[in-house]
């Protein structure tokens, strides 16, 4: 049986299952995802669509969904595929390691690099 996977926003609003492990886990410290996390990096994993199911109204602002109530960062969708924020899962932690970490070139200095993580300058290859 495949693994499940559920979270949501602060105010349960919105709510999204995914089911079966993501096929691409990483952070990403680029200004976007800066601001979106209001953090120093976005911890994301990447699931097909066909994993993902969601309920409730979200907005979308330049690919990245939210819960219009509570304004929580949720995940960003795409043709074939949908990046979580991992921090908007239910469960903490989740025991997902990061394989890549992008736009370290804007990384904070006293950050140390994920172990065994690829390391990219800017976005890490598709």
């Amino acid at each position: 049986m495949d693994k499940l996977f559920e979270g949501g926003c602060r105010c349960h609003a919105v709510r999204y299952r995914l089911s079966g492990e993501p096929f691409k886990t990483g952070l990403c410290h680029c200004t976007d995802c800066r601001k979106e996390t209001g953090s120093p990096f976005l911890y994301y994993a990447d699931w097909t669509r066909g994993a993902f199911t969601v309920t409730g109204e979200y907005k979308t602002f330049e690919g990245r969904s939210f819960c219009p109530n509570c304004v929580s960062a949720l995940f960003h969708l795409s043709g074939d595929h949908v990046e979580i924020a991992l921090g908007s899962l239910d469960e903490a932690p989740v025991g997902l390691v990061p394989e890549t970490e992008g736009w370290i070139k804007r990384r904070e200095p006293w950050m140390v690099g994920v172990a065994g993580a690829g390391q990219f300058r800017e976005d890490p290859p598709a």
